[in-house]
């Protein structure tokens, strides 16, 4: 083995130590490629190929897909759907694990995570459970389902082409599923009791910042056409939001406090909520709940351009001594103030009779361009859109659910590079449609979570490319083949386990193949064992967040750390490496060749 070999491993074992220190992986992923580029080790080509491979692409446009989805409240209805009837963390794990094994049983798992990641975070903040609880499993899941067919992950494909390519008999469509569906039992079992012990429980963001965020007295008025009509505080979910309380409901003059969890909302209620920005962003985007200030009888059209900002009245401000109402502040400034904020307290006076001071941060309802239009106002010290505050596009979701119905079915028929052509067009057609804007399409796009995947393919190139990993799986094997076939499946099984927790899923199935055929040929045994436990472990690799693209895409929502998934991974790795080793010979028997 070469000084090249050497040195990757060594950048590998570094990468990895700085992962686990909690470095942004973005970072340094790139450093580790950039240098073994410099030192030689791979071509600068084949460091930043990963950049243009179709999996990474495909996560690009499956960020435009999934924001379609959201912007027109596809996401809420599959998540009323999906976890609506939960109402305990271990309820939203097995109504998950149930739609997430048996979707990407015949499904690519990276759309069903892209879309579902929304769908738990919205389930978690109104149960009061914390989104890191669910979203290492949703990885998981959708991991273990794949196993259970042929075309439910790449890999099995991969292998499968590999298989033809050797003049093997082709696998059948469920054969891999002889195994991986107990895999599959086993390690859902494993994630309901033992794993999601293990899993760590972090507040949301929003509830970690707490009072430290500007809170805001806001009303918000129930119009007829909301589908909260008829239900209860508690039923409409309004009774244990993150951040913000309900404080009153106001009904034609009465005042209804303190609120109980049984009040019926009606028609033209008026709610009082006290709490942070972004939970009042996600009380606007209820179909008919409108802030007070808001005109309810305005064509929808409009109703999407208005959105919410913040801005804070400066010294020499002309709003300052002047009420809302005497500064016309509407009509100056073509916004509706819906709260006010001042040091520390949240004014409760009625908005149009607070009288203006310097410093006063101001929650508006707003057009489009307000911020580019007085970004440089002297009557204001900064002026900042609310993120994610433009109201959902409603009318446009059966669009949004067609594209993405059409997506699904040119993955479930078509190759990689199909799919992935899919995706870009059914992002592009999600713009086309306005179920969103050409510009939060930009924005919904995760660079961190690319660069740092499209890095680790580079890293991978360099195991491979460099005979670190050929050397350490080719040693492992031949140490194990004179205990028997058992002893060479195990190992076979766990090099392809290990490779595939550093370099991608398909990379490792595709360096252990050669490993499998050569091992069966010298314990004298038919291929087909040593095959199976490559698909098997090449699909299940769960200790680390860049063993597949599926944890890192959870990995930020969730607010992980690199030894959440050492901690609950490993332990699942070891556990379907021993179901796998002692299931592969009585389905597929070492058959003497």
């Amino acid at each position: 083995m070469g000084w090249d070999a050497w040195l990757t491993i060594a950048v590998t074992a570094t990468v990895l130590i700085a992962l686990m220190c909690e470095k942004p992986a973005d970072l340094v992923f790139m450093g580790a490629i950039v240098l073994l580029a410099l030192c030689g080790v791979i071509k600068p080509e084949e460091a930043f190929g990963g950049f243009i491979s179709n999996s990474l692409l495909m996560v690009a446009a499956l960020f435009v897909v999934t924001a379609g989805l959201k912007e027109t409240g596809v996401v809420d209805v599959v998540g009323s759907r999906v976890l609506g009837p939960a109402k305990t963390e271990l309820g939203g794990l097995i109504m998950l694990a149930i739609f997430a094994i048996t979707t990407s049983a015949f499904l690519n798992n990276t759309p069903i995570v892209a879309m579902l990641i929304p769908v738990v975070i919205a389930w978690c903040r109104k149960q009061q459970v914390a989104p890191s609880k669910l979203l290492i499993p949703l990885s998981f899941l959708t991991i273990l389902g794949g196993c259970c067919s042929r075309i439910g992950t790449s890999t099995n494909l991969v292998v499968d082409g590999l298989m033809k390519k050797a003049g093997l008999p082709e696998m059948t469509f469920f054969e891999i599923g002889y195994a991986g569906l107990p895999c599959a039992i086993i390690g859902c079992a494993y994630i309901l009791t033992v794993g999601r012990r293990i899993l760590p429980e972090r507040k949301e963001l929003m509830e970690q910042l707490g009072d430290s965020r500007r809170e805001y007295l806001v009303e918000m008025v129930v119009t007829p056409a909301c589908r909260l009509v008829g239900q209860s505080i508690e039923a409409a979910g309004l009774r244990r939001l993150p951040g913000l309380f309900l404080i009153e409901v106001d009904r034609r003059g009465t005042v209804i406090a303190p609120v109980s969890p049984d009040t019926v909302l009606e028609s033209n209620d008026r709610l009082v909520f006290t709490g942070v920005v972004g939970t009042i962003v996600d009380l606007k985007k209820i179909p008919g709940l409108e802030p007070a200030t808001e005109a309810t009888d305005q064509a929808s059209e409009e109703q999407r351009r208005r959105r919410l900002c913040e801005a804070v009245v400066s010294r020499s401000s002309p709003l300052i001594g002047q009420t809302v109402r005497e500064a016309q502040f509407r009509s100056h400034y073509n916004a509706a103030i819906v709260a006010i904020h001042r040091n520390g307290e949240r004014l409760t006076t009625k908005i149009g009779d607070v009288k203006l001071e310097s410093g006063d941060t101001l929650l508006m309802q707003t057009g489009p361009n307000f911020v580019q239009a007085h970004r440089n106002n002297p009557d204001f010290y900064l002026v900042s859109d609310v993120e994610g505050s433009q109201p959902l596009r409603h009318e446009r979701w059966w669009v949004a659910l067609v594209i993405f119905a059409g997506l699904l079915v040119t993955m479930f028929i078509g190759k990689s590079d199909t799919a992935m052509l899919g995706a870009f067009v059914a992002g592009g057609l999600m713009v086309l449609t306005r179920c969103m804007s050409a510009a939060d399409a930009r924005q919904t796009v995760e660079w961190p979570v690319l660069i740092a995947i499209g890095a680790s393919f580079g890293l991978g190139s360099a195991l491979e490319k460099s005979g670190a990993a050929l050397f350490l799986s080719t040693q492992l094997v031949a140490w194990t083949q004179p205990l028997g076939p058992y002893a060479t499946l195990a190992a076979i099984y766990f090099v392809t386990m290990v490779l595939n927790e550093l370099i991608t899923n398909n990379g490792a199935a595709a360096l252990a193949f050669p490993f499998c055929l050569k091992a069966a040929e010298l314990s004298h045994c038919d291929s087909r064992p040593f095959v199976m436990a490559v698909a098997l472990a090449a699909s299940f690799a769960f200790a680390s967040p860049v063993g597949y693209q599926t944890h890192m895409m959870v990995y930020g929502p969730g607010g992980y750390r690199f030894s959440d998934f050492v901690k609950v991974g490993v332990p699942l790795n070891l556990l379907l490496w021993i179901a796998s080793v002692i299931l592969i010979p009585m389905i597929w028997p070492f058959t003497v060749s």
